[in-house]
């Protein structure tokens, strides 16, 4: 899906216009893929533009530069307010916020450490990730032949760029084979997560989804939708899940800050359920996007308004 650009982008603390955010080609993360970043979603609500848990997802952005060595010249709310004015500078309603720290122009080794570290935020909008009938009618999903990253190898629970590497050959293998995402198996063969989603099942009445020792992303949207099953006293369990769980179970669903909460209608050509959104699926869907619009209390404080500064600046 082809970005609409907006009018500016946030760079090492200075607005600049959407065309004026360029790398040289010889910048670190070209080569050797030295980022790490987040994705925010921005609702619209009546009360105005929110992003949904805006802190959370920036100190998850500080932590995944932590584990990479970056030191950060700015707090987790000095981004958190950054974020904010980048929303209401351009403008919109609702939109999709992408903080970038990269590591720039430097050295040309593997060695990033003398290379300086730049910092981004830009924002458009951004409809449904996997499809405009996808939120209703479900996805269908293969599991892939690509493991995911294995403990000790790439950190799992930093937000790296470098991780999406393996997200791209799960992602291009599923739709060359017909289907709209994948899901990996961790290096033990046990269900980790989508190409860049956290995966749910139910199963006799219970959710389940796997923990972090299977090489997933701590999502933010993960934690949202088990606190909200918490919520409507649906049984959770963060537990282990050998694949064949995926073809018995009664419902299967993405979350995730791009699809949300998404159904999953099939696995590797075999029916989830009755081939729809179950009724728990369909119970968290409801609670989460009643929540994220306003219509609902936001009983978590999940969503900061972009109609004023979080807290003041600490700088």
């Amino acid at each position: 899906m082809a970005i609409q650009p907006t009018e500016k982008i946030w760079h090492n603390g200075k607005w600049i216009d959407w065309d004026d955010a360029k790398l040289h080609v010889l910048s670190h993360v070209v080569s050797y893929g030295s980022a790490v970043f987040e994705g925010i979603r921005c609702y619209e609500t009546k009360q105005g533009p929110a992003i949904f848990r805006l802190r959370e997802h920036m100190q998850r952005l500080v932590n995944s530069a932590r584990i990479y060595r970056m030191t950060l010249p700015y707090s987790v709310d000095d981004f958190a307010n950054t974020a904010c004015e980048l929303v209401r500078i351009n403008k919109l309603n609702s939109c999709y916020v992408k903080p970038i720290v990269l590591r720039g122009y430097g050295d040309v080794g593997v060695n990033p450490l003398n290379s300086p570290i730049d910092l981004y935020m830009a924002c458009w909008s951004w409809g449904a990730y996997l499809g405009p009938d996808a939120l209703t009618k479900g996805v269908d999903v293969g599991v892939s032949s690509w493991t995911r990253i294995a403990p000790n190898t790439l950190p799992a629970m930093s937000k790296a760029a470098a991780n999406y590497m393996n997200s791209q050959l799960v992602n291009m293998e599923a739709r060359l084979n017909g289907f709209v995402e994948g899901i990996a198996l961790d290096d033990s063969g046990h269900v980790s997560e989508g190409s860049g989603e956290n995966v749910f099942l139910v199963h006799e009445g219970t959710l389940y989804t796997p923990p972090l020792a299977t090489s997933i992303l701590p999502g933010i949207t993960r934690d949202s939708i088990l606190k909200v099953a918490e919520d409507l006293r649906i049984p959770c369990k963060e537990s282990v899940i050998p694949r064949e769980m995926l073809y018995i179970a009664d419902e299967v669903f993405f979350a995730g800050t791009a699809v949300e909460v998404t159904p999953i209608r099939s696995v590797d050509h075999i029916q989830v359920g009755k081939g729809v959104a179950g009724p728990i699926t369909r119970k968290i869907q409801e609670e989460f996007f009643a929540i994220t619009s306003g219509t609902k209390p936001d009983r978590h404080n999940w969503l900061t308004p972009v109609g004023a500064p979080v807290v003041a600046a600490t700088r």
